[in-house]
């Protein structure tokens, strides 16, 4: 199947982003926004901008990566506005994606790219965002990425979901691939997964393992229910976290909690509304 043709096949997963309610959600509890653009003065217009949405407490953070993630352990957001370009490096912010996923994996993070390039947009969910956001789309367009990435799903227009789905269909292509990566699936649960991964439909899946329509969707629901997932879409980000080329898989990238150093973090900011 062409990764035009695959991207069309799995277009449904990615429809919740038309179907978003015009006005957000109101929540009990505001949501704790944590906001690091690529400049101290853009992330203070961020969060000013964001300050008068309902229902988002904005903590700015010094766009640099110890304060970045000083922030992150002190105030615990629900979500992270992460710029890619941090202290005018064009992948660090990508680096201090993968660091908060590995130390703070229960918070979701949105990449703010310069424009919704496939280099940008692919790497940004390799390093674990649950969603990109371009700078040249609207404040409310990005209040309703975050409602939407807070609910658990993954926010990404029809062109970046094309980007990524082109990036999962070379990176299962450049096997051999390593079946412990998936250690939870069986051997046709495996089966089932690379075919979502292919952008394939169920009754697809089922023709390719000559099974019926009825036992695919069984075995996608034990899936769904063994990977902790609840859409197909995040069923083909659990295969690309694995299946990614090594090259891309930054081994020099340490991990580590923040540490004191004779420079100390500046403290995060907070509007409060």
């Amino acid at each position: 199947m062409s990764n035009i043709a695959s991207a069309r096949a799995f277009a449904k997963v990615f429809c919740f982003i038309q179907q978003m309610p015009d006005r957000n959600p109101v929540s009990t509890s505001p949501i704790r926004v944590l906001a690091a653009d690529k400049t101290r003065m853009n992330t203070q217009l961020l969060g000013s901008a964001l300050s008068g949405e309902n229902g988002f407490l904005v903590i700015e953070a010094d766009p640099t990566e110890g304060a970045i993630l000083a922030a992150m352990a002190k105030e615990k957001p629900d979500i992270v506005l992460l710029s890619a370009i941090l202290e005018k490096d064009p992948a660090l912010g990508f680096r201090v994606a993968r660091q908060l996923r590995a130390l703070h994996p229960e918070t979701h993070i949105i990449m703010l790219l310069d424009a919704s390039e496939r280099t940008p947009v692919v790497e940004a969910f390799r390093a674990g965002a649950r969603g990109v956001f371009s700078r040249t789309e609207s404040m409310e367009t990005l209040a309703k990425c975050i409602h939407c990435a807070r609910s658990g799903q993954v926010w990404a227009n029809s062109r970046e979901q094309e980007y990524l789905l082109e990036a999962v269909s070379e990176a299962i292509s450049m096997g051999p691939r390593n079946d412990s990566n998936l250690p939870s699936l069986s051997k046709r649960e495996q089966d089932v997964v690379l075919g979502v991964a292919d952008g394939l439909s169920n009754r697809e899946i089922a023709q390719r393992l000559k099974l019926t329509e009825h036992t695919v969707k069984n075995y996608l629901f034990r899936i769904f229910d063994k990977l902790g997932v609840s859409s197909r879409v995040e069923v083909v980000l659990y295969v690309f976290k694995f299946m990614q080329p090594a090259a891309t898989s930054n081994p020099g990238v340490k991990v580590s909690q923040p540490e004191a150093s004779g420079t100390q973090a500046a403290p995060a900011r907070i509007h409060r509304r």
